[in-house]
């Protein structure tokens, strides 16, 4: 028994002093996202998908849990988000290719729609990164490869920002309309 005292206040005292230490933070600036904004221009309902499911482990700005403080937690966040901007890193759009961006963007639509994105150990503790149907569907009409479908059509892209009425954002249930 005096064993396996000595064992656990050991265990303790090892846990106590890795509080001490830690990985750098993803503490870039939120503005390191804007290549990205201004180039795709999605709606505001879709930033908000993108901010709640997606830059915190693809780009270089991380809005960190209350649990990364804990050791050896941390290291193990620290390796999701530096494999994720391996992966994609919005904040690094600009320096991509086009060939790059549109193969990125594919990859994006494709693992939302498969709902293999945002991973299922990220939901777990932000459940506002949740994609329901229609983000998805969303996400993939606005961030999908429109230059790839004007290509396909054999037309040129025009992008344009205005609309003849402003969008509203609603929810339609047993008949009823509501805006939000």
């Amino acid at each position: 028994m005096k064993i396996l005292k000595k064992i656990l206040i050991l265990l303790l005292a090892v846990f106590v002093i890795a509080q001490f230490f830690g990985p750098d933070k993803n503490k870039g600036e939120v503005a390191s996202v804007n290549a990205f904004m201004e180039e795709t221009n999605p709606p505001d309902e879709v930033i908000m998908v993108l901010k709640q499911a997606c830059f915190d482990c693809h780009s270089d700005f991380t809005r960190y849990p209350w649990y990364n403080k804990i050791t050896p937690v941390n290291y193990w966040l620290d390796g999701h988000i530096d494999h994720a901007k391996g992966e994609l890193n919005f904040s690094k759009w600009s320096s991509y290719s086009i060939k790059r961006k549109d193969h990125k963007m594919e990859e994006v639509i494709e693992m939302v729609e498969k709902k293999e994105m945002p991973l299922p150990s990220y939901t777990w503790t932000h459940k506002d990164a949740i994609l329901t149907d229609v983000q998805i569907i969303a996400l993939s009409a606005t961030i999908g490869n429109p230059k790839e479908l004007s290509k396909w059509l054999g037309g040129e892209l025009v992008e344009d920002n205005w609309r003849p009425v402003k969008l509203k954002s609603g929810t339609y249930m047993d008949g009823k309309l509501d805006f939000v």
